[in-house]
């Protein structure tokens, strides 16, 4: 999970210091020399930890405490303001060409993930209303213009792609230059990579620049490879001239201190962050969203719109529809356990939950198999059982528990938690119950 082992450490840090009612000039020099030792053992660059040590301790001794917080709660705020001015301040977004086709570079080293997220952001962009070409410009690693057309073609784009030429410029220089842009207004460049930065490799990227006048230069940085990417970032952006960043595998660097230093080194912002393998798996990077779940307080926008892209409105209107009339079966089950699915690992989600931080979560085991198992069973059921539970008997739960693989007592377990779901459902769907309901809770 990203930013794990750091979260684990400033959250426990500043937990001391919440409840305090006053807080001294020792107790904040205190709380930053733990929170210097957590920013290096993150590998965030030294340089960047002085500065950031610095600007935190001059604001926290200076900052009048606003009433609606402790001195506590006054220098935690001050720390993430900080780490989000830290990360870039606001999210830095794609510049658009005001003539298409906006054209897209995608540089870096080889096996940062160029190709994989020449797809993921075009995908990421197609649902956005872009229309996006493709363009395989590695003529040098095997397979690599093919592995292109694959990945295009799983999120739907379209990919130009010349097997008869070893001549990238000319490659990219053709698909531009011809580009239809009644068919595509945004072209993404998928060039060749090195396993270290070279002569021979900036020239060409530098020739392919000046041919195509991309829109933008976007840098591929592995965010597992810690300050050695902010290395490679410094040397593209020297060289080539970046104007920003996709930080791939940034939910496997439990670290972070790439994605802490390179906007410092280089002044590019992060644009854009891999969280997974899966296609789908881009994010826009939010620093300010970053910063609150370094600190464990949760990421409600980003959980919304994770939401907001999985769910179906059409079908929760329809399931609106059903609750009224109190007609929720198990086929209205199935959808909801498919856009819970969609919204990406359950302990993904938990984490962007206010409250809770990565350390409480490992004490969890979140076992996504369990949604799979649910739909091994709802589906080994008949059209007439999914819409009349009701009819389910002990001979039907036999063949249904043979059909999906799974044990009687596993359907017996669905049974009752889907009963218990209409009973709560019916309660939530007649206002007069709900009044008498006694909540353990307020409201």
């Amino acid at each position: 999970m990203a930013f794990e082992s750091l979260g684990e450490k400033l959250q426990e840090t500043f937990k001391r210091l919440k409840g305090q009612g006053v807080v001294s000039e020792k107790d904040i020099k205190a709380a930053m020399r733990e929170v210097r030792m957590a920013l290096l053992e993150a590998d965030v660059s030294f340089k960047v930890v002085k500065e950031f040590e610095k600007r935190v301790f001059e604001k926290a001794t200076g900052a009048e405490v606003m009433e609606s917080l402790t001195p506590g709660q006054q220098i935690i705020k001050v720390v993430r303001d900080e780490l989000t001015w830290l990360m870039g301040g606001a999210q830095a977004k794609l510049t658009v060409s005001p003539k298409p086709p906006t054209v897209y570079m995608l540089v870096g080293l080889q096996g940062a993930g160029k190709t994989t997220h020449a797809a993921k952001l075009g995908g990421l962009l197609k649902k956005q209303g872009k229309r996006v070409l493709l363009v395989g410009c590695d003529v040098y690693r095997p397979a690599a213009i093919k592995q292109l057309q694959v990945v295009g073609e799983q999120v739907g784009l379209g990919v130009y792609a010349d097997f008869d030429t070893k001549n990238p410029v000319k490659i990219a220089e053709t698909a531009v230059k011809n580009c239809d842009t009644s068919l595509y207004d945004t072209v993404i460049l998928d060039t060749a990579g090195r396993l270290h930065i070279d002569e021979a490799l900036m020239e060409e990227l530098a020739e392919i620049k000046e041919k195509t006048s991309p829109t933008e230069i976007l840098l591929v940085v592995d965010a597992m490879t810690g300050q050695d990417a902010v290395t490679v970032a410094g040397t593209f952006d020297d060289q080539l001239g970046i104007d920003g960043i996709i930080m791939t595998k940034l939910d496997g660097d439990t670290r972070g201190g790439a994605a802490l230093s390179v906007r410092a080194a280089t002044g590019k912002s992060i644009k854009f962050v891999g969280v997974g393998e899966k296609l789908g798996d881009i994010e826009p990077f939010y620093p300010d969203r970053m910063a609150s779940r370094v600190l464990g307080m949760g990421d409600m926008l980003s959980l919304i719109d994770k939401a907001q892209a999985a769910i179906d409105e059409k079908k929760v209107a329809e399931l609106e529809q059903k609750l009224r009339s109190q007609r929720f079966d198990f086929n209205d089950y199935l959808d909801q356990l498919a856009q819970m699915k969609n919204m990406g690992p359950l302990e993904n989600i938990m984490g962007l939950l206010p409250g809770i931080n990565a350390n409480a979560l490992k004490n969890v085991k979140v076992d996504d198999r369990q949604l799979d198992r649910i739909q091994a069973i709802i589906t080994s059921m008949t059209k007439e059982e999914r819409e009349k539970p009701e009819i389910i008997n002990a001979s039907r739960k036999k063949r249904i528990a043979a059909g999906s693989g799974v044990s009687i007592q596993d359907v017996n377990n669905l049974m009752r938690q889907f009963e218990q779901m209409q009973k709560m459902l019916k309660m939530f769907s007649n206002p007069k119950k709900m009044k008498k309901m006694k909540l353990p809770f307020n409201i």
